[in-house]
């Protein structure tokens, strides 16, 4: 069984996505987790999640939306994620590529999320986009001063330099359809390198269709084209890196165990 662990499944509509959801169940894909980008549209994730046996959800700020409202408090955000069915925070970090958000809003943002995710016991997914160097420097201040945090780079697409300080903190990277573009080279060579145990494989439905689908809306079914793709670069067969990253999931989202 493959697990999508972020997908943006209220970007479709109530008429499309049984269907969605079919075609993942169809692909070997049993479980799904959709992803918060604000506060109000993270409020009605739990009711979506409870509709559906196998669907998750977190709840948290896009760096986007980051100066939309003011920041929320940690204590918000955790007290959100107690609901049974919100395994996680976010997604939440930092982008310089669009800064849709000033970059110190955008910290403090990305700080809250991750004192949010100690609170509350579970991994905060983290967005990270043109920011590696400060990604990086939060991570290790916040684990510094604060204490350890559960945490994953969503869509993982940054430099060699951000994967090793994740991983050296005990972040797990979790791969997109990203990884299957000819001219990701760059990146499957960091794939290749890190440890079994922190691989985690999804979609960021509806966008970045792997290939062959790559220009068309991305949905949760296509995942098993890129986990099809990080099992060749592993040297493991399609249902070994299947069984793989569902393990790795259930240690990191501990509330889907």
């Amino acid at each position: 069984m493959l697990i999508d662990s972020h997908c943006h499944l209220d970007y479709y509509t109530p008429m499309e996505l049984p269907a969605v959801l079919a075609r993942a169940a169809e692909a070997g894909v049993g479980e799904l987790v959709t992803i918060g980008t604000t506060l109000a549209q993270s409020a009605i994730l739990p009711s979506m999640a409870e509709a559906h046996p196998n669907l998750w959800c977190t709840i948290g700020v896009h760096p986007h939306h980051a100066a939309e409202a003011p920041v929320p408090t940690p204590e918000t955000l955790a007290a959100m994620a107690e609901h049974p069915k919100v395994i996680g925070i976010g997604e939440s970090g930092l982008d310089y590529f669009y800064d849709k958000a000033p970059r110190d809003v955008q910290a403090d943002n990305f700080r809250a999320h991750i004192r949010a995710a100690r609170l509350a016991g579970v991994p905060l997914a983290i967005h990270a986009r043109d920011a590696d160097e400060d990604i990086a420097t939060i991570l290790r201040t916040e684990r510094e001063e604060g204490g350890d945090f559960a945490f994953l780079l969503h869509c993982f697409s940054s430099g060699r330099g951000l994967a090793e300080a994740a991983l050296a903190l005990g972040g797990f990277l979790s791969f997109s359809g990203i990884l299957t573009f000819p001219k990701s080279s760059e990146l499957r060579d960091i794939a290749r390198d890190v440890p079994l145990d922190r691989l985690l494989v999804e979609t960021d439905a509806p966008y970045l269709a792997p290939v062959p689908f790559r220009g068309k809306r991305n949905e949760p079914a296509y995942v098993a084209h890129t986990a099809k793709v990080l099992a060749d670069l592993r040297g493991l067969t399609p249902e070994a890196l299947a069984d793989l990253t569902t393990t790795n999931f259930r240690r990191l989202f501990r509330k889907a165990a």
